[in-house]
């Protein structure tokens, strides 16, 4: 091999021990939260292991005693053989008794531990992708978010359960047992040593190619729960257009391709395993054989030889689990990796704080102490106040907007424009032509690539996300529902009473909808609110809106899957709704929008017209040309 080869191996080994270990780290601040049980579990070990390493000393004392050989302990020897029996029985009772109390306890107290810190991992990854802009959602695919939410993290608590305790337990197991051994025969001891410098070169390669395995295996099954829940969430279009066949025919092949991965983890797994029992035998075979020629020399008496073989089976014992306990480790790097992956995922949508708040919170460690100096500081720069207090509430601006998804492939190009206090206005123009990006940046779901956003004068990212959501209320197309009550759907969790809930229903016009419900307000929702019919699911997402009373209002064809009749009632209590406040409203048919102050037109992310629908229509441009179109498909 060249020398360049050998670096590059060297320089690889190298970098997987510095990522091994950063990854370990991830898991540290979830081991300190924990670090009294942990500690606790650690102490155990104690006992529990040197119970369990007299016990082979006691049954070779048995022997000799039984024998009356010299290597019999004093205590043992003045006494009759009767009675040192049952002195070494007491003594044997007493170490499985401990060991049995310890282990079980010691057992409950790391699986313990183990759930804690997948509970904690689970909840901070959870956290963490709530946070994520919706560009990420754009690119991942729901199943994989699930797998590392669920089988991912609940591998990492293994890590602490079985895994690194149960390695320390075994690792001091050995090495007490092997301090017994040459306490008593170095030897024998060395003899039994030396058999472990092999086997360990050889569980270190086995375990290395069962992570490269086991993360493939993670990836398939990510691929195979994305498939699952597109198919499940997609059954309609599945069925109607007799897809069953050709998806399950998908669906097979990517099970396939993860059975072959995980039949690989199986394959080093069981090597591991089947190495360990060849070597253990091997073990037991010398001890036999060199221990059958010292005693043959009389250098040896047969409760030290009997002794050593009990010592022989426990110092592998510890190294199977040992061996079994690493494969675990290693499907938990794997698993820290993919869930490090998420959580290193950049958090693109932040919110700006003051630098002086920065020091104060490096300072506090009480966040009351911290909330209280915000009260009582004036503030004369907190931007929340100055829209509050703005003569201008409502005044949306948009100055030099740029905006691609990806790249350089703008969908919104040098956007200027400024909808006025109160002023209703409507986006049109063709699939594409960037109405709906308008609205995401709006709403803070993507931020501009140039150019900025500005609310009654102030730039939205000088807002909490929070505060400007609270200040925007928006119907999309199609409502989406939570599993749950119809109350829990239209407060979303805030803290409204019920009387507001009666008040957003009757004041949208939909109380006789709601009462003509089961248990009305009480009503439980199923998934993506499947009980309900597209349009009642919109009636409930125009209460939704109704009830935070936004100053501003972005309505994204929100009457499409209404009823005309339904229709009739959601445009007059609109009409109420709107009084005062600011709207966009994004509409396809043109019908719908001739009343509204001003219509902006775009084409392939510019705003090419403005005016209202009498101007748009004697321009003689794309709008009236629309217009017309949607008029003759009428006739």
């Amino acid at each position: 091999m060249s020398n360049s080869n050998l670096l590059t191996n060297f320089d690889t080994k190298y970098r997987r021990r510095e990522n091994d270990w950063r990854l370990f780290l991830r898991l540290v601040p979830y081991a300190r939260r924990n670090q009294r049980l942990l500690t606790l579990a650690v102490l155990l070990l104690v006992p529990m292991v040197i119970a369990n390493a007299i016990q082979p000393l006691l049954i070779g004392q048995a022997i000799s005693v039984i024998r009356h050989e010299p290597s019999t302990y004093e205590f043992l020897k003045v006494r009759p053989l009767p009675q040192a029996i049952n002195i070494i029985e007491v003594l044997l009772l007493i170490t499985v008794t401990v060991q049995i109390t310890f282990t079980g306890l010691q057992g409950y107290l790391v699986q313990k531990v183990g759930q804690q810190i997948t509970a904690e991992i689970r909840q901070d990854l959870f956290h963490h992708v709530t946070l994520l802009a919706v560009r990420f959602f754009d690119r991942t695919p729901v199943g994989k978010l699930i797998t590392r939410l669920t089988s991912d993290v609940e591998v990492l608590g293994d890590v602490f359960s079985t895994g690194a305790i149960g390695i320390v337990s075994d690792f001091f197991s050995m090495l007490v047992i092997i301090g017994f051994m040459f306490s008593i025969e170095w030897q024998l001891a060395l003899l039994l040593l030396l058999m472990l410098l092999p086997v360990t070169g050889l569980i270190v390669y086995f375990q290395q190619q069962y992570r490269k395995a086991n993360y493939k295996a993670r990836e398939e099954l990510s691929i195979l729960n994305s498939q699952l829940q597109e198919n499940i969430i997609g059954m309609n279009v599945v069925q109607l257009f007799r897809r069953e066949k050709f998806n399950a025919e998908l669906f097979r092949a990517t099970n396939k391709r993860y059975i072959q991965q995980v039949d690989q983890t199986i394959f080093y797994d069981s090597a591991v395993s089947a190495t360990l029992e060849w070597i253990a035998l091997i073990a037991i075979a010398g001890v036999l054989w060199i221990g059958s020629f010292l005693l043959l020399q009389q250098q040896l008496t047969f409760g030290i030889l009997s002794a050593f073989v009990l010592y022989a089976q426990r110092l592998f014992d510890p190294l199977r689990q040992f061996a079994e306990k690493f494969t675990t480790i290693q499907a938990g790097f794997t698993a820290i990796e993919r869930v490090s992956d998420i959580l290193d995922e950049p958090i693109e949508i932040r919110d700006r704080i003051d630098p002086k708040f920065l020091i104060l919170d490096s300072q506090l460690e009480d966040i009351d102490e911290l909330a209280g100096i915000w009260e009582t500081d004036d503030q004369p720069d907190d931007p929340i106040s100055k829209i509050r207090n703005s003569p201008k509430f409502g005044e949306i601006c948009f100055e030099h907007v740029w905006f691609a998804y990806k790249d350089n492939d703008y969908v919104i190009k040098d956007l200027n424009f400024t909808i006025h206090p109160g002023e209703k206005v409507a986006l049109v123009g063709p699939t594409g032509a960037g109405k709906s990006s308008i609205i995401r940046l709006l709403c803070r779901l993507y931020e501009p690539s140039k150019g900025r956003i500005l609310v009654d004068g102030i730039d939205i990212r000088d807002l909490s996300q929070a505060e400007l959501r609270r200040y925007m209320g928006v119907i999309l197309q199609e409502g989406f529902l939570f599993a749950g009550d119809v109350k829990s759907n239209i407060s979303l969790g805030d803290n409204y009473t019920f009387k507001d809930i009666q008040q957003a229903a009757a004041q949208t016009n939909i109380t006789n909808f709601i009462e003509q419900l089961p248990q009305g307000f009480d009503t439980q929702l199923r998934e993506r609110g499947t009980n309900l019919s597209s349009g009642q699911k919109q009636l409930l997402a125009f209460a939704r809106a109704a009830i935070r009373s936004p100053q501003v209002l972005v309505l994204d064809e929100a009457t499409a899957s209404l009823d005309v009749g339904t229709e009739t009632l959601i445009q007059e209590a609109l009409n109420k709704l709107l009084i005062g406040r600011t709207a966009i409203i994004i509409a396809h048919r043109l019908s719908t929008i001739r009343n509204v102050d001003r219509i902006f037109v775009l084409k392939q992310g510019e705003l090419i017209e403005q005016g209202s629908h009498e101007e748009l229509i004697q321009q003689g441009g794309l709008y009236a040309s629309l217009h017309n179109l949607q008029m003759l498909g009428k006739t």
